[in-house]
């Protein structure tokens, strides 16, 4: 069974595309954070990438830095966070989680216990931005044995022939980064967004989520017309910033609206309409 395989089918038959919102494991502590990832489903998402904390995230923007700050102050490590993923899967057997961070916490783990470990948790795929396309084997192979998609990016600077080997071994869906720079600090430019979107369906039937850049209800709506999926991140991990020192019960409350509203937009995009 894949669960990427079947959330995007079932999604693709539906006419819409998914909503991916992402948030950093443990921010701003593991109590709240997982009443956040467990009421996501309810909330419209259809994916969850989970970040793994790390203290360089390198390709990521302030407020996914700080994210992931939070998160290691407060205790966050991989196998608290794999934790964190066999929890939710007691009570939630269908919605597919990716977990996203970098590659020295994986090796530092050990890739082999890791993907044995990520796939006994109930993790589906995973994305590691600091793991190129001709290093991702030491990962990718391990991973596929396990049943684990390891999701490639695909960039607005690859070209035809980068392409072509990124998907020729890639598996779940691609990641298209919307904007060149890193996370949540540039506006989505739609029209090129498109434009990528139709070179990358030419080379692979893979699905095709984009992130980086889509902040608001509208702005995911737009892509969500174009794009297989949303991925949002930056400004779901600022709702959590926004609202430290209120309690946990705020937090969760403030997070599951933005994500609410975001995920409306997405699924009502296709069909002439878009929530106030």
């Amino acid at each position: 069974m894949s669960r990427l395989k079947d959330k995007f089918a079932a999604l693709k038959k539906e006419g819409r595309a998914a909503f991916v919102p992402f948030i950093t494991a443990g921010d701003p502590d593991m109590e709240t954070s997982f009443a956040i990832l467990e009421s996501l489903p309810a909330a419209g998402a259809d994916v969850i990438e989970l970040g793994l904390p790390f203290t360089d995230p390198m390709a990521d923007g302030p407020a996914v830095q700080a994210s992931s700050v939070r998160a290691l102050k407060a205790g966050a490590s991989t196998a608290k966070v794999l934790k964190m993923v066999e929890k939710f899967r007691k009570k939630d057997k269908t919605t597919p989680i990716v977990l996203m961070g970098y590659y020295n916490p994986v090796h530092a783990y050990g890739t082999a216990k890791f993907v044995k470990d990520v796939a006994q948790a109930g993790v589906d795929g995973l994305i590691v931005v600091d793991l190129p396309m001709e290093e991702d084997e030491v990962l990718r192979v391990p991973a596929r044995a396990q049943g684990v998609d390891l999701i490639r990016f695909v960039t607005p600077t690859t070209d035809d022939a980068r392409l072509k080997r990124i998907v020729a071994d890639a598996s779940g869906y691609l990641y298209y980064v919307s904007v060149a720079g890193v996370t949540g600090t540039k506006a989505v430019p739609e029209e090129e967004v498109r434009a990528a979107l139709t070179r990358i369906r030419a080379a692979t039937n893979l699905p095709c989520a984009v992130g980086f850049g889509i902040r608001s209800p509208e702005q995911a709506a737009g892509i969500a017309r174009i794009a297989d999926g949303v991925v949002v991140g930056s400004a779901i991990v600022g709702r959590v910033a926004d609202n430290l020192g209120h309690g946990k019960e705020r937090v969760v409350a403030e997070v599951l609206e933005l994500t609410r509203a975001l995920a409306g937009s997405t699924h009502a995009a296709r069909h002439g309409k878009v929530p106030a």
